[in-house]
């Protein structure tokens, strides 16, 4: 059986395309308030897992792959677009292909992985759906941000390599002392 909050997972996972279509095809109004429905399923499948004890290991890995697919595909979207810095664009997939990589080297190297996402995380995730919708919002509903964009810019840069470094930090630390077999 699949839980409540899993289907709330995949259901984000599966509007990622249709968000990227959206703003694509300049629809950003539509993709704005998809987007923002999509961020509002990732805090309340947390909440009801927790909640409700209903947290399952499919869970543990599909909510961070569906928050990783839902915001590597806006970034690069908007990047493509030249509504968000390339640069930023290049920094956020690379740390999430790193800690994709980095999960897969420890259940590669430990035959163990468990998903604990660090605060430093949570905090970038945060500012990465905020940067994001915050765009999307002001193409799509035409108001002005009065310059957050530029400061949340620089705070999911900061919180993007922070996270990144702790990443490796972490599974520098756990992966260290495998030994290879002869």
């Amino acid at each position: 059986m699949i839980s409540f909050p899993n289907l709330l997972s995949f259901a984000r996972l599966l509007s990622v395309p249709l968000i990227v279509w959206l703003a694509l095809d300049g629809q950003m109004t539509f993709a704005f308030w998809l987007f923002v429905a999509a961020g509002l399923t990732d805090a309340v499948d947390g909440f009801i897992a927790k909640r409700f004890n209903a947290q399952t290991e499919l869970g543990s890995y599909l909510d961070p792959l569906a928050d990783k697919a839902l915001l590597v595909g806006i970034y690069l979207t908007l990047g493509w677009l030249g509504h968000i810095p390339r640069w930023l664009v290049i920094m956020v997939a690379f740390r999430d292909l790193t800690i994709v990589g980095g999960a897969l080297l420890e259940q590669t190297l430990t035959q163990s992985f468990k998903s604990q996402p660090m605060m430093v995380s949570k905090i970038n995730t945060t500012l990465q759906i905020a940067l994001a919708a915050l765009v999307l919002g002001s193409l799509g509903l035409g108001f002005s941000d009065h310059g957050l964009t530029g400061v949340l810019v620089m705070a999911v840069a900061i919180t993007t390599v922070m996270s990144g470094i702790a990443y490796v930090v972490r599974w520098t630390r756990r992966v260290g002392h495998v030994q290879m077999p002869p």
